[in-house]
């Protein structure tokens, strides 16, 4: 049964979300740690273009499905990249690309059920 949920809210003055029959955009503000999360909801779900960014900066950019990640999506520590690749139900599945916080390539290969699976692996001087 899909879920229809409505509804709107303000941050600020400026609407913040509207969900109509269990779709919208949300723009979610934390005062506490100054985060902004946006999410897209189907269905009561967060399904479609998600950006997550907390105090410390950037924290995921990509797609969500069902309320978990699902295709293509970048991590992030302090606004430094750390991973780059395909998730499938949540999970890192496919190809994708992990880095040290100095950029550094770590991994570039394949994922399964959010385990490197085949690839390569580089230390912090590039070497295999």
């Amino acid at each position: 049964m899909e879920k229809k949920w409505n509804g709107m809210g303000y941050y600020a003055n400026e609407i913040d979300y509207e969900i109509k029959d269990g779709k919208g955009l949300i723009k979610e503000h934390n005062i506490e740690d100054e985060s902004l999360f946006i999410w897209e909801y189907l269905n009561g779900e967060i399904s479609g273009k998600v950006e997550l960014d907390g105090k410390y900066g950037l924290l995921f950019k990509g797609y969500y499905l069902n309320g978990k990640r699902h295709g293509k999506g970048k991590e992030y520590l302090y606004d430094k990249l750390i991973f780059e690749g395909e998730y499938f139900n949540g999970e890192k599945n496919g190809k994708g690309k992990e880095y040290y916080e100095e950029g550094i390539l770590i991994f570039e290969g394949e994922y399964l059920n959010g385990k490197k699976w085949n690839g390569k692996g580089y230390n912090k001087n590039g070497d295999i």
